[in-house]
C-alpha cells in the first residue's frame, strides 16, 4: 500500500470519527452525473464511463450502511436521457440493468425501481418490476433507483393516481378541489411512505437539479461536488455528511 492511500484511509477514518451519530441523514438522494464526461477525459467511450459509474454504486451504498442511513435515492436514468440516439441508449440501459440485478442479488437492500417504467423497453421494465418483488420482504437499508424518472412526470403521475382513485371512490372535482393538500398528493409521489430526502447531492460540479425529486427536496440541503461520479471517493461522501451535519436546518424559514 503505498503512502498516499495510507493517508487517505487515515483521512477518511479520522472524517467518520468526527462525525455525529445525531446528525445523520435518514434519507440520501444522489445524482449520478458526469460519467461520459469521465470517459472522454481519458479517451473512452461513454460506455466505458457508464460501466465506471455503475460500479460505485455498491461502494456508496456500503459507506451508506455504515452511517445506518435509511433511504437512498439513485438517479441514473432521467425521462430526458431516454431520447438519446439508439447507439448510445441500449448500452446504457444494459448497464442500468445488470446495476440493479446485482444490488438485487446481493440480499442486502430494499431495491425499489422509481420512474415512469411504461416509458422504458418492456424488458427493462419486466426485470424491474422482478428486482422490486425480489428484494420486497427484504429489511435492510431502502435503495429507491430512478430510471426513467422525471420530477415533473412524477408529479404529473402523482396527480394522476390521485384523480384516479377518487374518481372510483365516487368523489366530485368540487369535493377534491376543497378537501385536495399537499399531504394527499406526497402519498401517490413514487417515494410514498418515506422522509423526504434530508441531503441531496450532485456530483461532477453542476449546481442545478435537473428535476430531481422537486417536490420532495422543498426542504433538503445540498451538496455540489466536482469529482465525476465515477471518481466520486469515500472521503467526498463524508464530506458531504459533515457539510450536513454542520448546517442549521430551517426547512424553509
Amino acid at each position: 500500500m503505498g503512502l498516499r492511500e495510507v493517508a487517505y484511509r487515515t483521512y477518511a477514518r479520522r472524517l467518520a470519527r468526527d462525525l455525529d451519530p445525531q446528525q445523520m441523514p435518514r434519507h440520501v438522494g444522489v445524482i449520478v452525473d458526469g460519467n461520459r464526461r469521465w470517459a472522454r477525459a481519458i479517451g473512452e467511450q461513454s460506455s466505458t464511463g457508464h460501466r465506471a459509474g455503475a460500479d460505485k454504486i455498491q461502494e456508496l451504498l456500503g459507506w451508506c450502511d455504515e452511517l445506518h442511513v435509511e433511504v437512498v435515492t439513485l438517479w441514473l436514468l432521467s425521462t430526458d436521457n431516454l431520447a438519446r440516439p439508439p447507439d448510445e441508449l441500449a448500452p446504457l440501459v444494459a448497464i442500468i440493468e445488470e446495476a440493479v440485478t446485482g444490488l438485487a442479488d446481493t440480499g442486502r437492500w430494499r431495491v425499489r425501481p422509481m420512474g415512469a417504467l411504461d416509458l422504458l423497453p418492456d424488458r427493462t421494465a419486466r426485470l424491474l418490476k422482478e428486482v422490486d418483488e425480489q428484494t420486497s420482504g427484504i429489511a435492510g437499508m431502502s435503495v429507491n433507483v430512478g430510471i426513467g424518472y422525471g420530477g415533473r412526470r412524477e408529479i404529473a403521475d402523482a396527480v394522476r393516481s390521485l384523480l384516479q382513485e377518487h374518481a372510483s371512490r365516487g368523489t366530485s372535482i368540487e369535493d377534491l378541489a376543497q378537501l385536495l393538500d399537499v399531504e394527499h398528493i406526497a402519498e401517490h409521489l413514487y417515494t410514498k411512505g418515506q422522509p423526504d430526502p434530508d441531503l441531496v447531492i450532485r456530483t461532477s460540479g453542476e449546481q442545478r437539479l435537473s428535476g430531481f425529486l422537486l417536490w420532495q427536496s422543498a426542504h433538503s440541503e445540498f451538496y455540489f461536488c466536482e469529482a465525476y461520479w465515477p471518481d466520486f471517493r469515500k472521503v467526498d461522501f463524508l464530506r458531504a455528511i459533515r457539510a450536513y451535519a454542520a448546517r442549521q436546518r430551517r426547512f424553509g424559514a
